[in-house]
């Protein structure tokens, strides 16, 4: 959501809307999703939307799950979207409902238009129904069975209902005007025959209502007063209007539903059609919806990302009419921005090369002093290990190094984040001329990484004790995708075409001692390498999924 002092375009219409003598605490909003798949974060700005809207203005928002079409709905999707709305941080105060709540006045209400004349039973086959349909800028054609006499529809949908028909035999539709210009509004089906077992209901139904008639319908009948959707249901805008008036909700309503459309989130390098999501998942190409490189917010949940971030995002987009493809990078910087903040600075070291330190006695060990997070006070301190043996990167070192370079290097000193200053005395080298090991001396002095006479030190390395490093797992995913914008695939494409190869790598590296008790969940940045988080779904071990990089990896030159 926006800020308060942001006008976009909902929002201005809120206000004209109070400004008419609406009271804002009677504007209730919902948030419809479909319980075959897991959250994604497109649906993360859609509800932030929807309960924004609501609470800012002292209304309602209920959370109802569009449930109308049984094939891949499950309970455990139910419970997926309760947990990822709760997680942002939004609560719809008992208020959850169901399309499946209100199958039979549906129900009812499709036998009201039957009886007055505006819907029927219809025998097309769904080819002949596309066929009878047409194409824009031409009128369809109306179905042989248009004209049915109600009774007989009445019948035959009473039939349908009762399990006398197979699936596809017959559906029923809206008698609406077969020559209008939008597709829509050409007799649409209300009812079709799925033998189907319901996540909620088992096999007491064997038809079930399409979207278009279900959504508007249950609007009406919860007291919606702005439904919020995106721009693809700009032209059902006509049909969901038409359903509520042609039925006896119209009679019962105090404020008759609107449907307003916004812009999708588009997001570079990522994947937003659930149905393809679906397919890599069923495909096993990822570890489940939850995969930390999936774009659903229980992937997102796994890999660090926190629900501030998300919504500082959702923010900072806004709401538009125009679709558009957002950087990736924006997403990448609010959450460095939250992390930054909220991180436990730890040490970790990747790729390690070992240095002893010959001025220091052996079997010595001390505790220092490390901070946090700096960027927190409140955070305080932690006590960190040293002693004659540490592990530092091997990028740190180098041995004929170029002009500037201000990390280790024979006779060069550094700073040992929160320990001494150092110098390389001596590079080790095994039989093949690879540095094996560095000889290093302290300056006693510089105890907590103080300069003790007031000379400059310009390298800051970390590094890591060597007998109490816990050797873990790293997790280091990457985009998902390789295409920056795969809303718009080249003709012929398919999506798969364009998944990284590279997407994760397995790394092992040793990390300090006080990692040993983090608790899944919790934001951590490993000095100087990037933020991690412990994963939540990993048993044995410790396993650290990476949230992000320190600086940006997803610009296009990097694709």
């Amino acid at each position: 959501m926006d800020s308060p002092d942001s006008k976009h375009f909902i929002r201005q219409i809120v206000e004209r809307d109070i400004a008419n003598g609406l009271d804002p605490r009677e504007i209730h909003t919902r948030f419809p999703p479909e319980p075959n798949g897991c959250l994604h974060i497109g649906h993360a700005k859609a509800f932030c939307l929807d309960f924004g809207i609501a609470l800012e203005n002292g209304g309602k928002c209920n959370l109802r799950f569009d449930d109308t079409n049984p094939d891949k709905e499950e309970t455990r999707f139910v419970e997926s979207i309760k947990e990822d709305v709760r997680w942002l941080g939004f609560d719809w105060g008992g208020r959850e409902y169901y399309a499946s709540d209100y199958f039979e006045q549906l129900y009812g209400f499709a036998e009201e238009l039957i009886k007055s004349g505006k819907a029927y039973v219809c025998t097309l086959s769904p080819e002949e129904f596309k066929e009878y349909r047409g194409v824009p800028g031409q009128p369809g054609k109306p179905s042989p069975w248009r004209d049915r006499p109600a009774e007989e529809s009445l019948d035959l949908f009473r039939r349908m209902r009762a399990g006398e028909f197979e699936e596809g035999e017959y559906v029923l539709r809206a008698k609406i005007d077969m020559s209008s210009p939008n597709l829509h509004m050409r007799d649409p089906a209300i009812y079709r025959i799925k033998k189907i077992a319901h996540h909620r209901f088992g096999n007491e139904w064997c038809i079930y209502p399409m979207y278009d008639f279900a959504h508007c319908l249950s609007d009406a009948i919860e007291g919606i007063t702005h439904s919020l959707c995106t721009l693809e249901f700009e032209v059902h805008r006509p049909l969901y209007d038409w359903f509520i008036d042609n039925t006896s909700i119209i009679k019962r309503l105090k404020i008759h539903p609107r449907q307003y459309e916004f812009a999708r989130l588009n997001l570079s390098y990522t994947m937003m059609s659930k149905r393809k999501l679906q397919q890599i998942v069923a495909e096993k190409i990822v570890d489940g919806w939850d995969d930390p490189r999936m774009p659903t917010l229980s992937g997102m949940r796994r890999r660090g990302y926190t629900p501030k971030a998300i919504k500082d995002f959702c923010e900072e987009i806004g709401v538009t009419k125009f679709n558009s493809l957002t950087d990736f990078a924006l997403l990448e910087h609010c959450l460095r921005s939250d992390l930054n903040k909220v991180a436990l600075r730890r040490m970790a070291v990747f790729d390690p090369l070992e240095v002893e330190i010959e001025n220091y006695d052996e079997g010595k060990t001390e505790l220092l002093d490390a901070v946090n997070n700096p960027e927190d006070e409140s955070a305080g301190t932690r006590k960190i290990p040293f002693s004659k043996h540490i592990y530092i990167e091997r990028s740190d070192f180098m041995e004929n190094p170029p002009k500037k370079y201000f990390r280790l290097s024979p006779n060069s000193e550094v700073r040992l984040r929160y320990a001494y200053f150092l110098t390389c005395k001596e590079v080790v080298k095994d039989s093949s001329g690879k540095v094996v090991k560095l000889l290093c001396n302290i300056d006693p002095a510089s105890r907590g990484g103080n300069s003790p006479d007031g000379r400059k030190v310009k390298g800051t390395i970390h590094w890591v004790e060597k007998s109490s490093a816990l050797k873990s797992t790293a997790y280091l995913y990457d985009k998902l995708f390789t295409r920056e914008d795969m809303s718009s695939l080249p003709e012929g494409a398919d999506f798969k075409d364009f998944l990284n190869p590279n997407s994760l790598e397995i790394k092992e590296f040793f990390a300090e001692p006080s990692l040993k008790e983090a608790k899944p969940g919790t934001p951590l940045q490993f000095e100087r390498i990037g933020y991690f988080t412990v994963d939540s779904k990993v048993g044995d071990g410790l396993v650290f999924n990476r949230t992000a990089t320190l600086k940006d990896s997803y610009s296009p030159n990097k694709a």
